[in-house]
């Protein structure tokens, strides 16, 4: 009986992890064709960030954390969520959903020349190959005219490029950091801070704050979504599975989001899946895989801060 609960459980993490972090694209570009990217992004983070408090205090999980603990998941929150993320809803205006994800999942080759850049970690040549590969699935998916030719789509391109060197640099930042030994509790003052950040940018640069009164019925439901769905349940989900499962299936999530933020894009918003497209999507995650494949998993969890390598990378 318990080994069946733990099936059914392990099936719904994976759930979510695959479909709702997937889902989380289409939701913020569904909400920032209407609100302001960093007003939404905080709105968002901070009541994540809020609720998993509450959720602590209901469950007796104790918040209080050192000054350094503080400093650290404010840093990593910054890189993380309040420009990782931010600047990724903000990006949202300018390029597809489906695009933003695939560009988004050559985040472990981003990681990887980064370890190696600032680390001098040695890349097997498994590793060499995924580089190689994921390179030109990046020029393939970001050449293309037709998405060239759209307003700022270059810009839009870029900014998400630096964002994946935010989280990449987060990633290796919070490996040595000194941060809550609860997962939960690391989670919800990453996001709280990332919150309040992103609402001092938000008003320094005057974007217009509205009432969820005001907002249409699909905004409402997509933030809804994304703060219970897509910053807490996926979040536990992932966190469960590192638990009981080995790290390589934990990362075919890596694969999966992509795939289902293109489905998605394109049955909701009629976004369209270029020949090319499909094709980028196909060489960069043969990149990827080549990365992760085996000994050489590159895990990053999204909010919790931790990241971990297996052998060389």
């Amino acid at each position: 009986m318990a080994q069946s609960r733990n099936t059914i459980l392990i099936v719904l993490a994976f759930f979510a992890i695959y479909v709702i972090w997937g889902s989380t694209y289409l939701l913020n570009k569904i909400a920032v064709q209407e609100l302001p990217p960093f007003m939404l992004a905080s709105i968002r983070f901070t009541i994540a960030g809020l609720l998993i408090f509450l959720i602590c205090k209901l469950t007796g999980i104790p918040l209080g954390i050192t000054k350094k603990q503080l400093i650290n998941t404010s840093i990593a929150g910054f890189l993380f969520l309040a420009f990782g993320n931010g600047f990724v809803v903000w990006a949202l205006r300018y390029v597809d959903s489906g695009f933003a994800a695939l560009e988004i999942s050559a985040q472990p080759l981003v990681i990887l020349l980064m370890m190696r850049i600032l680390q001098g970690k040695k890349i097997q040549p498994l590793s060499l190959i995924g580089v190689a590969i994921g390179i030109l699935g990046i020029y393939l998916l970001v050449s293309q005219q037709q998405l060239l030719n759209r307003e700022n789509s270059v810009l839009g391109m870029v900014m998400i490029f630096f964002c994946m060197i935010s989280w990449a640099y987060a990633s290796l930042f919070v490996g040595k950091a000194d941060l809550p030994s609860n997962y939960f509790v690391n989670t919800g003052f990453q996001m709280f801070a990332a919150g309040i950040i992103l609402m001092i940018g938000s008003l320094l640069i005057g974007e217009p704050w509205t009432s969820p009164t005001d907002w249409s019925n699909p905004v409402l439901y997509s933030m809804l979504l994304l703060i219970i769905f897509g910053s807490i349940v996926a979040f536990t989900a992932f966190n469960y599975l590192l638990k009981v499962v080995s790290p390589e299936k934990v990362a075919t999530s890596t694969y999966v989001n992509p795939i289902i933020a293109l489905l998605l894009g394109w049955f909701f918003l009629e976004e369209e899946i270029t020949t090319q497209s499909a094709v980028a999507a196909v060489v960069l995650l043969t990149g990827v895989y080549f990365i992760n494949t085996r000994k050489k998993i590159v895990l990053f969890t999204r909010f919790s801060g931790k990241f971990g390598t297996k052998d060389e990378l």
